[in-house]
């Protein structure tokens, strides 16, 4: 690390719907010390979305807690704990002995304790106000992708998730794509690589042309250039929904072990569906939550008519 600026370090070593929630607590920072270099401790995926963040200068590859911080002893003047409640996330700031750090409650650190009735976007933002910096929740919207969407006004269905915990059924999302196609809309399919076999599946039992299944074609800034210029994102509560939060984009997200108090969408075209009457909460888990497996087709198609997407359409 070059000492021309002060230097000061985000960790957040997590996913993309974890990044697009912590924005409003970038731009504080950024605005708040404009004259030091800002790196984001992260997986190093992330650069694309980073970089329409507008407030950070550069990202050290983190993919997780497990390694130490490539960063020497010292060279840090500002460290600020956007990961978790501590201690592990602490004791990786704590070796690189930061002039100042900030964070909640933990490892002996002086600040405020970590709440769990906040929402993930609030989070930050309270313990930067805390620190005496002020933060906005609400400023979370994202630069324009550089790259346009190659499908603008199409229905972006997004059937993956990371655990098995999130995933709505596949023959329900099949069900969605079929009820909008016949309604008249250009549907594609979005996902990784790793979610490319679910999604044409689902294209198939959906009568959607392969054709249609972006799911491991787009890189991240192709992706949110399509999530931006999207009709609608429908989608499990992952990195989509937030995309699709981040650009305005009308969204139909279907929550199941997350809280929508602490994950959902904020005030605009967003609804987020879920029975938390029998939500068990665990993120981690193999199968499909019941508060998500609670959800119907039906109920998805009346969101998205609620949002405007319903009728013939064509585009």
């Amino acid at each position: 690390m070059s000492k021309n600026h002060p230097e000061l370090l985000v960790l957040r070593a997590l996913k993309l719907g974890d990044l697009l929630v912590s924005v409003p607590a970038l731009r504080a920072l950024r605005h708040h010390y404009p004259g030091h270099r800002i790196t984001y401790a992260g997986p190093t995926w992330l650069q694309p979305i980073l970089a329409l963040t507008g407030s950070v200068d550069n990202l050290l590859g983190t993919p997780s807690l497990e390694e130490p911080l490539n960063v020497p002893s010292g060279a840090i003047d500002v460290a600020v704990n956007l990961h978790g409640s501590g201690p592990q996330s602490h004791r990786r700031l704590d070796v690189l002995a930061p002039k100042e750090r900030m964070g909640y409650a933990a490892n002996g650190w002086s600040a405020p304790l970590w709440r769990d009735d906040v929402h993930e976007r609030n989070r930050w933002t309270d313990l930067l106000n805390w620190y005496g910096i002020p933060a906005d929740p609400l400023d979370y919207r994202l630069l324009k992708p550089p790259t346009p969407s190659a499908h603008p006004g199409a229905v972006v269905v997004h059937p993956g998730a990371a655990y098995g915990s999130r995933l709505w059924p596949a023959d329900r999302f099949a069900a969605v794509v079929r009820a909008l196609q016949c309604q008249g809309h250009t549907v594609v399919l979005t996902g990784s690589a790793d979610e490319r076999e679910r999604a044409m599946k689902i294209a198939d039992d959906g009568g959607l042309a392969r054709t249609a299944v972006l799911a491991g074609k787009l890189n991240l800034t192709e992706f949110a250039g399509v999530v931006s210029a999207a009709a609608l994102v429908i989608s499990a509560d992952t990195g989509a929904a937030h995309l699709a939060t981040a650009y305005g984009t009308p969204s139909v997200t279907i929550f199941g072990p997350a809280p929508v108090a602490a994950w959902g969408p904020p005030d605009g075209p967003h609804i987020a569906l879920t029975d938390e009457s029998v939500r068990v909460g665990n993120v981690f888990g193999a199968y499909p939550d019941p508060a998500l497996l609670a959800i119907t087709v039906e109920q998805v198609l009346s969101a998205a008519e609620r949002l405007g997407i319903s009728g013939n359409q064509t585009h």
